[in-house]
């Protein structure tokens, strides 16, 4: 593969020119992970941030259309500079920031940049190298601008004189390459090379000098490099002319060699210098030091001691960054005119196994899904150990008992992956101890931990604490009221396990759920809608729905079954007797009455239920309180002794009725008992009865219930005749068995016109005196009493009032059971205790009927009345009975049992 230089986005020409980059591919030997390649490039130093580099997808034959999908991206270690990049668009590694050959590479030699190029789905690794190319982009320097080198006049020609070396960080061709000297009749200039190629010049003198003529001389040193163009750095040289010291000192060695540990610490002695001079005196006391060709490098690593020649480490050495240094060590006397010589010392390090292995998270793929397959890359990891041989062999391991493994890719480099899936909800993070171990003796180690964090996948559906929830409610709660709350749990976390609550559709009672409750999505707290009515509705079921915001998103029900508590917030409804006008009930009691004797009985009902329903009866006030008593839980009104002269004909009650509820509830019943000497027995003798010379209405009242009376009953027998002319054969029968002396049939046909009305007179065996029977049709739509209601399903029974006279001769009121047929024929009774399914009465005397008294069903408007007896019996029951209040089914009039 090769590159070129340029700018990415610049005009072709600009910049650098082109450069001949080098042409190299190789592959390294497949290893046990992902497929690996390595490539070399080469880029010229101080390129501006674009510079193209290479085409990678190219020469890798990769689509550029993957690389951001797969993750294409150039690892390094932690801390290192990102001079170079690549554009995911197209693949082209280009220049990310200047780089500096000098700065990047201290040392001479090839400058390499290695790149870690990683790419996934699968793993794929690639191993770069790119070649930083010097530039000349530095002058050669001097340490100083000038320098000053003592020549003794005694000098003779040909002698040496070592001059201050110019330094040129740029390397190869851009590097320092000769010395100039200006012209001049005194002095020439060799360049030497030492043995790592770097120049030095030395001084040549080319004649004899003559202090006496001329003290000094100045000469112009130029030091030039390779580079194109050349660059060129300068300092002037002052020769001073010394009287004459015409012994120089002299080494043992030009060159000396030695080796030393890098482990060796300061102040260890490297080397004993000794050198000699033949003079005496102040002309023979040598000197010794580094001379101008020792780098500074050296300077700051040994130091040499003046008098004895010793040199010492001055600082701690290190293997890694160099291995040989070179130290040039000066001896000169104290003599005037003193001539200082020179000798080289080598010294070789040895390397020891001072450096611990360094472990870098080059990429780090964080955090992982919980629902990551088994091989996925988790992170590339390189180890590095900058000592050589076997103290820089590595080996890496990790910590056991975590669900991944290391696999080998390059050399020091291996990828985490995953080796079994992961379950956030069981560990949500691992910390992982990766153990890197070089082959010393003994062998360092390092730790480092990672920690992987494992994401949440909405695999986990919601939870509720409870399977179901029970919730009791008080009726007549304040609509908005907070009933209760649901919660639920879900093991996931964050967006995965943010609930919310919401109401399933349903119905209840017809109506949608949301008219009966409401749930706050965020808290799951329930509210009542409206205000609950025990009487109406006992009990409903809500479903709640739990739901995360996962995607997709997960969710469970529960179910929430309310039930409502009763409270005393019905009073007592009397249900007979009733007030007449609205005001007083009236009943006769005849003045033979014995002491136990059924006046009436006082019936009520109460919507609620439980103690709130049930009742108790008590004589309130009474025009005589010894006359009459109230039982306590059937409100039978019964006479107490007999009546006598003195008693007052007319006698006013007042019956308390109160439940047991907390506070109890009750109503009264105002009843006006006339005492006569006879109960009258037909409806006509009821008519003529006087209740006393307070109780005589008007001739013309009179006259008008007298005429009414006539046209009623004209109108009443028509329409029977025409009943029994209709009714079928078959219907004959039953009613002739029942005791009627006119059987007849009555029906409705089914036809279309309105449904028709029977009337039929029957003589009871149990008396001479007709009976009146009344019959009404019966239609399925809603018996509405009060603002109560009571549907009715398919066809029904309907009690007609029956007049007659018992054995003891008192008139009585009968409850006849009557057929409602459909028009197949087929006739259905409709059977009920005396209160229906949704009041029942506390005690079992509640629930028992008695003869007279009309069957129910209460709510909290008011009764509702039922059939109770069999159709195939007619019976009579107790010596009086008022007549009860029953319900025209199609216009709602009340017919009363007005005996006037």
């Amino acid at each position: 593969s090769g590159s070129g230089s340029g700018s990415l986005g610049r005009a072709p020409g600009a910049g650098l020119p082109p450069l001949l980059l080098l042409l190299l591919s190789c592959r390294l030997a497949p290893a046990p992970a992902p497929a690996a390649a390595q490539l070399c490039y080469s880029v010229p130093e101080e390129l501006e941030h674009g510079a193209f580099v290479a085409n990678l997808a190219e020469d890798l034959g990769l689509d550029v259309a993957e690389l951001s999908a797969r993750r294409f991206r150039i690892v390094s270690r932690a801390g290192a500079r990102q001079h170079l990049e690549v554009n995911l668009e197209n693949g082209i590694l280009f220049v990310n920031e200047k780089i500096d050959r000098e700065e990047v590479c201290e040392a001479g030699g090839a400058c390499l940049l290695h790149l870690q190029l990683v790419i996934e789905g699968p793993l794929e690794l690639y191993r770069v190298e790119v070649e930083v190319l010097d530039i000349n982009d530095n002058a050669p320097a001097f340490p100083w601008q000038e320098y000053v080198v003592e020549v003794t006049e005694s000098a003779l020609p040909g002698a040496r004189f070592p001059l201050e070396s110019a330094q040129d960080p740029d390397v190869g061709t851009n590097s320092l390459r000769t010395y100039q000297l200006s012209p001049n009749s005194f002095f020439s200039l060799e360049v030497q090379s030492r043995s790592d190629g770097s120049k030095f010049a030395e001084l040549v003198l080319e004649r004899a000098l003559d202090r006496e003529q001329q003290r000094s001389h100045r000469v112009l040193l130029t030091a030039l490099d390779g580079g194109v163009p050349e660059r060129t750095g300068t300092a002037r040289v002052v020769v001073t002319v010394l009287d004459a010291n015409d012994n120089v000192p002299a080494f043992d060695q030009a060159s000396y060699g030695v080796s030393l540990p890098e482990s060796a610490p300061a102040g260890t002695l490297v080397i004993q210098l000794n050198a000699t001079d033949r003079d005496e005196g102040t002309n023979g006391e040598i000197e010794y030091s580094f001379s101008g060709h020792a780098p500074p490098r050296v300077r700051e690593l040994f130091s040499v001691e003046p008098r004895s020649g010793r040199v010492r480490l001055k600082a701690p050495l290190d293997y890694e960054r160099a291995i040989l240094h070179e130290l040039y060590v000066q001896a000169k006397d104290r003599g005037p005119a003193a001539v200082a010589v020179h000798c080289r010392v080598l010294v070789r390090l040895l390397d020891v196994n001072d450096n611990a292995p360094e472990v870098s998270l080059t990429s780090v793929s964080a955090p992982v899904l919980e629902d990551a397959p088994p091989g996925t890359v988790i992170a590339v990891i390189s180890v590095l150990d900058r000592d050589s041989g076997a103290n820089g062999l590595v080996s890496c391991e990790l910590s056991p008992d975590v669900p991944f493994h290391l696999q080998a890719s390059f050399r020091n480099y291996y990828a985490l992956v995953t080796a079994e899936p992961l379950d956030r909800e069981a560990v949500a993070e691992y910390n992982i101890s990766i153990t890197a171990r070089d082959g010393g003796s003994p062998a360092l180690l390092t730790r480092k931990t990672l920690t992987v964090q494992v994401s949440d996948v909405n695999d986990n559906a919601p939870r509720f604490l409870q399977p179901s929830y029970s919730v009791y409610v008080l009726e007549n709660n304040a609509p908005g009221a907070s009933i209760c709350s649901v919660s639920a749990r879900d093991p996931d976390c964050q967006h995965n396990a943010y609930l919310s609550y919401s109401l399933a559709e349903g119905r209840i009672q017809g109506m949608p759920v949301a008219t009966y409750v409401s749930i706050n999505s965020d808290s799951g707290h329930m509210y009542a809608l409206r205000s609950l009515d025990y009487e109406q509705i006992r009990s409903f079921q809500v479903q709640v729905r739990a739901q995360d915001a996962g995607f997709p998103p997960l969710s469970a029900n529960v179910t929430v079954t309310v039930f409502v508590l009763d409270q005393n917030d019905n009073a007592p409804v009397i249900v007979s007797p009733l007030p007449r006008n609205g005001s007083v009930a009236t009943e006769l009691v005849p003045r033979a009455a014995e002491p136990g004797y059924l006046v009436a009985r006082v019936s009520a009902v109460d919507a609620d239920a439980g103690q709130n329903s049930r009742l108790s009866y008590q004589l309130l006030q009474a025009t005589d309180p010894g006359l009459f008593s109230v039982a306590l839980y059937t409100g039978e009104l019964r006479t107490a002794r007999a009546f006598l002269d003195r008693d007052a004909p007319r006698q006013r009650l007042l019956v308390l009725v109160r439940d047991n509820g907390q506070p109890p509830l009750s109503a009264s019943v105002s009843l006006l008992l006339s005492v006569v000497e006879r109960v009258p027995e037909t409806l006509g003798d009821l008519r003529e009865l006087s209740l006393g010379p307070e109780a005589a209405t008007p001739a013309l009242t009179l006259y008008l219930i007298v005429s009414l009376g006539s046209v009623s009953c004209t109108f009443l027998v028509a329409t029977l005749v025409c009943c029994c002319l209709r009714r079928a054969p078959s219907d004959a029968a039953p009613r002739a068995s029942a005791g009627c002396k006119a059987p007849g049939s009555c029906r409705d046909d089914g036809g279309s016109g309105p449904p028709g009305y029977c009337y039929k007179v029957c003589l009871s065996p149990e008396s001479a005196k007709s009976d009146f029977m009344f019959l009404k049709p019966c239609s399925p739509r809603l018996l509405l009493l009060g603002r109560g209601a009571f549907k009715h399903q398919g066809p029904c029974r309907h009690w007609a009032p029956r007049l007659g006279r018992s054995g003891a001769g008192a008139p009585h009121i009968t409850l006849l059971s009557l057929d409602f047929q459909k028009a197949s024929g087929a006739a259905t009774s409709v059977w009920a205790p005396r209160y229906g399914p949704l009041y029942p009465p506390l005690d079992y005397q509640h629930n028992v009927y008695i003869p007279g008294t009309p069957t129910m069903v209460g709510n909290k408007e008011g009764p509702l009345f039922l059939d109770q007896e069999d159709k195939s019996s007619f019976s009579t029951f107790g010596k009086r009975k008022k007549m009860s209040t029953y319900c025209d089914i199609h216009d709602n009039v009340m017919i009363n049992n007005d005996l006037k």
